[in-house]
This record gives C-alpha cells, sequence and structure tokens, in this order.
C-alpha cells in the first residue's frame, strides 16, 4: 500500500513538474506577443502642422492621441507647438500622443498697467501676458527711459481693460532731455515734406494752417511754409529758442509768391 502512494506521489509530482515546464515555455513564447516587442516606431515631427494633419499622421501609426491648447501670438492657429513624446522618441504601438495645439480665437486679458517701468521691465510684461509690442514714441521728459504712456490701436489704453492676447502694445518713451532747448530751426520757404524732416531731428512738432482758406492744396507735403510760429529769429536778430516738445505751427501755400513768404526776422503779424 505505501508503495503505491509512493509512485502516485512521483508521478503526480512529475505531471505537476511538466506543466510548470510547459506554462514557462508557452509564458515567454507569449511575451513577445504582448508586449509587442519589435513593433516599436519613431514619433514623426508634428510641430508647425495643422492638428488634423498632425492626428491623421499619428492614427496611420496606430497612436492615440491626446489634443490640449494654449496661445501663441507668433504662431498660426490650429498648428502643433508641442508634443510629447517628443520628435524621434522610439515608443511601442498604441502609445498616447499629446499634442498642444495654437487656440484659433486669442483669449481676452487685462491690460497690465506698464507706466512708469523701465522699457526691459515693460517688454518681460507684455511678453510674459503673450502681447507685442508695438510702435514706440519717445517723448521729452526728465524720467529717461521710462514709460509715460501706453497705447492700443493709436489710443490710450488704460489697466485692468479687456484686450486680446497677441494685440500689440504702442509705448510712449521719456527720453530724459525733457529740459532741452533748441535755437528754432527755419523752414520758411521749403516744403511741408522738408520742413517736416528738420523738425522730427528736433522732436519738435508741427501743425499746419492753410495760409488763405479760399486757396486751394493739392498736395500737402508739396505746399510751401509761408510763415512759421514762433519765428526763427527775434525782432533783435537773435534766435528764438524752444524746447524740445513744443509745437511749431505752419502757415502753408501751395504756389505762394515769393513776396508772400515771410521774412524770418519780422516779428510783425503774417
Amino acid at each position: 500500500m505505501n508503495q503505491n502512494i509512493r509512485q502516485t506521489f512521483v508521478f503526480n509530482l512529475v505531471i505537476v513538474l511538466a506543466l510548470c515546464v510547459v506554462l514557462y515555455a508557452c509564458f515567454f513564447a507569449s511575451l513577445h506577443w504582448f508586449t509587442k516587442h519589435g513593433q516599436e516606431v519613431t514619433i514623426p515631427d508634428l510641430r508647425g502642422k495643422d492638428v488634423g494633419v498632425a492626428v491623421a499622421q499619428l492614427g496611420k501609426l496606430h497612436f492615440e492621441v491626446i489634443v490640449d491648447s494654449t496661445y501663441e501670438p507668433a504662431a498660426k492657429p490650429l498648428v502643433v507647438l508641442k508634443q510629447v513624446p517628443d520628435t524621434g522618441a522610439i515608443v511601442k504601438e498604441g502609445r498616447t500622443v499629446f499634442l498642444t495645439v495654437n487656440m484659433l480665437t486669442p483669449p481676452r486679458i487685462p491690460m497690465p498697467n506698464l507706466v512708469n517701468l523701465s522699457m526691459r521691465s515693460a517688454e518681460m510684461i507684455l511678453r510674459n501676458n503673450k502681447l507685442l509690442v508695438g510702435d514706440t514714441i519717445f517723448k521729452p521728459d526728465i524720467a529717461a527711459g521710462a514709460i509715460l504712456e501706453q497705447r492700443y490701436k493709436g489710443q490710450p489704453i488704460q489697466p485692468g481693460e479687456m484686450i486680446m492676447q497677441g494685440s500689440k502694445i504702442g509705448l510712449v518713451i521719456g527720453n530724459g532731455m525733457g529740459n532741452t532747448e533748441w535755437e528754432v530751426p527755419e523752414v520758411t520757404g521749403q516744403t511741408v515734406d522738408d520742413a517736416t524732416t528738420i523738425l522730427n531731428q528736433f522732436n519738435l512738432p508741427l501743425v499746419l494752417v492753410v495760409d488763405d482758406m479760399g486757396a486751394e492744396i493739392s498736395d500737402t507735403m508739396l505746399a510751401t511754409i509761408v510763415c512759421q510760429e514762433p519765428r526763427a529769429l527775434n525782432g533783435s536778430g537773435g534766435h528764438n529758442r524752444i524746447k524740445m516738445g513744443d509745437v511749431i505751427t505752419l502757415h502753408i501755400k501751395q504756389n505762394p509768391k515769393p513776396e508772400e513768404i515771410c521774412n524770418s526776422g519780422n516779428t510783425a503779424d503774417h
């Protein structure tokens, strides 16, 4: 009886060991199929592509795709800005690829306050808020390099006003020369075009006044300056002086006669 039991036990043990060997072999044989070993795929470069094109390309490679969005002013709408895994990564089929795309419509944000900041600080704040630097204008002011005014589409914009990201913000900047004086430049007898070039060199804004309201100005830039206020010279022949930023008024005619052009040294009213 004991002999039979021992034989049965040995037989069962052999069967169990054989099953273990078979299961072990089957496990390693199927491991290749479960892990898809040898089916790695290289992630393509999708940045800058339209999101529809990128998703279709990943679908052909059997990837799952999750799309998120953000806004970048310098990029076109609906293009891929970022991808995870990155370009060139080798992954298995079926892996999830995360795409960040540029929004179609820029979000609106409160306009930051840039007044009294330095140009460098203003640029950093605009960049952090995804706003762009527009036209910069230098204005006579003792605060050299400070932002005196912030503008949107040529008009002042107050802090807190809602504005779309990607908008251009114009900056008026102090040039540190608020008390600088110049001798009044002589532009009488010159065209408006030439006079504007000269006055811009001195940061002197100008106002144009038609000398004869009944006369027609066919080409403003080619009209002639017949008189200016203030004049270049005073009654005693000395130079009048003007502060940077002060306005010069220019009286113009299209084709004046020589006698209609003022003598700069004559202080009589025109």
